[in-house]
């Protein structure tokens, strides 16, 4: 017999794994995404009993997905009783999107379905619709086909909790409000949302390079999947420079993951890493795809891959190009004015110019204020402060740093660099 904690961590395990999976086929079968949406709820709250009375299925994925397809028909056949009884009360027209939040309309853009091999992937395309915002685009997809939590969402995007769930809700609104279709685009409109896609696939991947809460480190999940949508991106575009910068950035950054954690599960920063543990497969072939890509105009992804090119080229820490990595730092700031590349450049100008001039561009970060709440800017600089003997100034920044931090290996690394700065 099957105990209820079994049956709930099921359900949480294949929420985790095939939230994307069960709700694109859904979508498929529905032809909106509020409507797909909600049948897959309920496809989860029914596994809750059925999973109890009958056993975890073989294939948890498939067991969900034929559940919330067959209610997803039921509610079709239901709206084809409602126009059949009620003709003049109900707009039949095929280009018409329902009031739930738009249509998917498969006939008009079987071009476009034909195109993009993957559900999930033909998912986030069609959400990445160009009447939204860009944020909006963004938001809504992490939180509708890649199941992230509103709260996982919101630490990607460095808002509070409450502004990324108003920010989701007025995505939806403004989808029933205009009436926009939700249409599977045609090859020829992929590559207008094709910043947005990536931006998604890079998201879901950092939200599992570093889970922002729970015991462990990484979520292999959100990798796996990022990792795989990459894949599936580089077949549909294989001459698109970002999506092959994409596809490497990733390789290269998940090859050093089975080095991230020590046997206890603390993490272990890179300069500390056993290199012997990284994942050499996947070094060479995101080396690879960084030379493929070379020829083509430099942007973020592109970018960012040649610099985890250049640390997963060194022997050691210390024998890192670092002179070349803070110009490839100033080539992304150029082309990606972000406040993290400002701050992930500080570890540069840490190891060409010393600790104090990096100090010095955190502290202007800092006043800034684009990085409020941000926990790595406090561990940045509580790191900072304890190379040049700091110690009260880096013991209150780890402390902030702490304070901000959720995930437990995190944590544990914090609370371990403070009492090494604590006088005795």
């Amino acid at each position: 017999m099957t105990s209820r904690d079994e049956v709930s961590a099921a359900v949480a395990d294949a929420h985790r794994r095939e939230w994307g999976f069960v709700l694109a086929a859904t979508a498929r079968v529905a032809g909106s995404l509020d409507v797909a949406e909600e049948c897959v709820q309920d496809a989860y709250g029914a596994a809750l009993d059925a999973w109890l009375r009958d056993g975890v299925p073989r294939s948890p994925g498939a067991w969900l997905t034929t559940t919330a397809r067959r209610r997803a028909l039921d509610v079709l056949r239901r709206e084809q009783t409602l126009r059949r009884k009620l003709p003049l009360l109900v707009d039949t027209a095929p280009d018409t999107a329902s009031a739930d939040g738009g249509v998917l309309d498969r006939d008009r853009a079987a071009d476009g379905a034909d195109a993009i091999p993957d559900d999930r992937l033909r998912l986030v395309f069609t959400c990445c619709h160009p009447a939204l915002s860009r944020e909006a685009q963004v938001a809504l997809t992490l939180r509708l086909v890649c199941g992230l939590t509103t709260d996982e969402i919101a630490r990607a995007f460095l808002v509070p909790e409450t502004t990324m769930a108003a920010r989701v809700t007025r995505a939806k609104k403004k989808i029933a409000a205009a009436r926009i279709p939700y249409r599977v685009p045609a090859e020829a409109d992929l590559p207008e949302r094709l910043d947005a896609v990536l931006t998604v696939v890079h998201l879901v991947f950092t939200t599992g390079h570093v889970a922002p809460t729970g015991a462990d480190l990484v979520r292999p999940d959100l990798v796996s999947r990022a990792v795989d949508l990459g894949r599936v991106l580089r077949t549909l575009m294989p001459d698109e420079g970002e999506v092959t910068g994409l596809l490497a950035l990733m390789l290269l950054t998940d090859a050093r993951r089975d080095a991230r954690s020590g046997p206890d599960g603390a993490v272990v920063l890179l300069e500390d890493q056993d290199r012997a543990r990284w994942d050499q497969a996947e070094i060479a072939e995101g080396l690879d795809l960084v030379r493929t890509a070379a020829r083509a105009a430099p942007g973020r992804f592109l970018v960012q891959a040649a610099i985890a090119a250049e640390h997963a080229r060194a022997a050691s820490y210390d024998r890192t190009d670092w002179t070349r990595i803070l110009r490839l730092y100033d080539l992304l700031l150029g082309l990606w004015p972000s406040p993290v590349v400002a701050l992930n450049r500080s570890v540069a100008v840490l190891m060409v110019d010393g600790p104090q001039a990096a100090l010095d561009e955190v502290d202007a970060l800092e006043r800034g204020g684009r990085l409020d709440g941000y926990r790595y800017l406090a561990a940045t600089k509580a790191d900072l402060l304890r190379r040049l003997g700091r110690g009260p100034e880096s013991a209150a920044a780890y402390r902030e740093a702490i304070s901000l931090t959720d995930n437990a290996a995190e944590r544990r690394f914090l609370e371990g660099r403070l009492a090494e700065v604590i006088p005795r």
